[in-house]
């Protein structure tokens, strides 16, 4: 059964555990399992640890470890010390790092020995390295009353990175709570399912990944470094039947079974959620047949790791070809280029408020434009909704492509050309063109490095799907791999730019559009 109604992240916690004491919550990559009672045990332990390390309610605590069960106790212990938590993805340096500390000063850095060295100029936090005696064993000392402040700051998520100038999005419990049971209920994972918790788990969905066990009973595989082969071995193993992650996890699957062709290598599995980058259509129906299962895509971010819920009941459809619709803990509306509401259909910028998004960033400054006089966050992302209420996310405001006054979505190529067999990844951005304002150009990943398409057999393919010519890329650029971020391997296009934006003439270029 769902717990529907709790607030904390600790509340959770504590009434899994009394109503699913002994069902396994956590399992690990050499097959040790942890129950939801022991779970909160080894919390406990941990925080009582960390509490005789000086750590107290109100501290604000940045920490970093890869994905583990480790790390997924020291969620749970710091949301019992009622601290202000920033967990700090496990493959970031020094850089970042710093980049951080300069907008904000922690009180304490938690980390285990492999961790990036803290920079040693100024008043720095203090570094506590794990495992620290006691912290997962022996009696647990007693620990300050839990005060259960809903409206209490509880974590700071930076945004990771498809921009240069990292963000710190403050939460209460409250977001990532709603959001983890809003998937739960969407995916229909409950007891007797085995989730795979395949990403950094210091990443925003990390800790709602945990909610989503908490809130239904569902158990879930902890995977250290996630890849098709590792995901063959282990999956079939331990049943997993539902994997959240983004849309490089399903090509990832789909790949790996392709390679062996014949019997399904994930015959337990049924339903691929996540969301952080966009899912072409064409991948759905792929997943679908190959896979014989269905993707449950959502729409979030950093601010709001929920907006959108996809129920994996819905039609084949809705799946492949929406976003979702508004999860109930928010309110949505489109907003034209004008300021008016947009009706159905009518494209524009998507903007949300509710409970179940961020309180405001660690930077005040940034706040005022963040925010519109209703009270609507700017994601600064196009959609439209339907006349089923039901979104679709068509890009990013900066991916629009104004070419000679026309504007032309990145988002909207990049899905036609996904169905190209040739092409692996492909990201389509606009350079600077002394003639056309901007150009279309496609930075393509192929599928065969030793047969990469080129420009001329793309322009071909995009009119065979009778494509306007203007929207057909005029430059195509061949690499082995797209730059990605470290979270869900969601491309980096402010790299891209940089590194094609200097090329006011290429060889790749044709001129066949006007």
């Amino acid at each position: 059964m769902y717990i529907e109604d709790a607030v904390l992240f600790w509340e959770l916690v504590e009434r899994r555990a009394t109503l699913s004491p002994d069902a396994t919550m956590l399992i690990d990559e050499q097959g040790h399992s942890t129950s939801f009672a022991g779970y909160r045990d080894d919390a406990e332990r941990l925080a009582s640890a960390l509490y005789r390390e000086g750590i107290r309610s109100g501290h604000w605590v940045l920490w970093q470890l890869p994905t583990s069960y480790r790390a997924a106790v020291l969620i749970a212990a710091l949301s019992r010390l009622e601290v202000v938590q920033n967990p700090l993805i496990h493959l970031y340096g020094v850089n970042e790092l710093r980049a951080i500390l300069a907008q904000r000063k922690f009180d304490y850095f938690i980390a285990d020995a492999a961790a990036v060295a803290l920079p040693e100029e100024g008043d720095g936090p203090r570094r506590i390295t794990l495992p620290l005696p006691l912290s997962l064993e022996g009696a647990v000392p007693a620990l300050p009353e839990f005060t259960g402040e809903v409206q209490r700051i509880r974590w700071v998520f930076y945004t990771s990175g498809t921009t240069a100038g990292p963000k710190g999005a403050m939460h209460t419990d409250r977001p990532l709570v709603s959001a983890g049971l809003r998937l739960a209920q969407s995916y229909g994972v409950g007891e007797g399912d085995v989730s795979a918790l395949a990403f950094p788990i210091a990443h925003v969905g990390g800790p709602m990944y945990l909610v989503e066990m908490l809130a239904s009973g569902a158990a879930a595989l902890v995977m250290a470094r996630f890849s098709g082969d590792e995901a063959a071995r282990l999956f079939p193993r331990h049943q997993v039947s539902a994997c959240g992650g983004s849309t490089a996890h399903y090509q990832a699957l789909l790949e790996v079974q392709r390679a062996v062709g014949g019997a399904p290598l994930f015959p337990a599995l049924r339903v691929l959620g996540g969301g952080g980058a966009a899912r072409p259509t064409e991948l759905y129906f792929r997943v679908r047949e190959e896979l014989d299962a269905r993707i449950s895509h959502t729409y979030g971010m950093t601010e709001c790791p929920c907006v959108t819920v996809s129920p994996v009941n819905a039609s084949d459809e809705a799946l492949a070809c929406t976003d979702g619709y508004p999860q109930p803990d928010i309110a949505l509306r489109i907003v034209t280029p004008q300021g008016d509401i947009a009706k159905p259909g009518e494209v524009g910028e998507i903007r949300i408020r509710g409970v179940a998004i961020f309180s405001g960033y660690t930077d005040s400054a940034l706040n005022e434009k963040a925010f519109d006089q209703a009270g609507y966050f700017r994601t600064g992302d196009l959609g439209y909704l339907r006349e089923d209420g039901r979104l679709v996310v068509t890009g990013r405001i900066k991916d629009i492509i104004i070419r000679k006054g026309e504007n032309i979505s990145a988002q909207e190529i990049e899905n036609l050309l996904y169905e190209h067999p040739a092409i692996r990844a492909v990201a389509v951005i606009g350079l600077p063109d002394s003639e056309r304002g901007e150009r279309v150009c496609a930075v393509i990943e192929p599928a065969d490095s030793a047969a990469p398409p080129d420009l001329e057999s793309i322009r071909q393919f995009m009119l065979g799907l009778g494509v306007m010519r203007q929207k057909i890329p005029e430059q195509v650029e061949i690499m082995a791999a797209l730059p990605r971020n470290q979270t869900f391997n969601k491309v980096l296009k402010y790299r891209l730019l940089e590194m094609f934006s200097g090329q006011h003439t290429s060889a790749n270029q044709s001129g066949q559009a006007t």
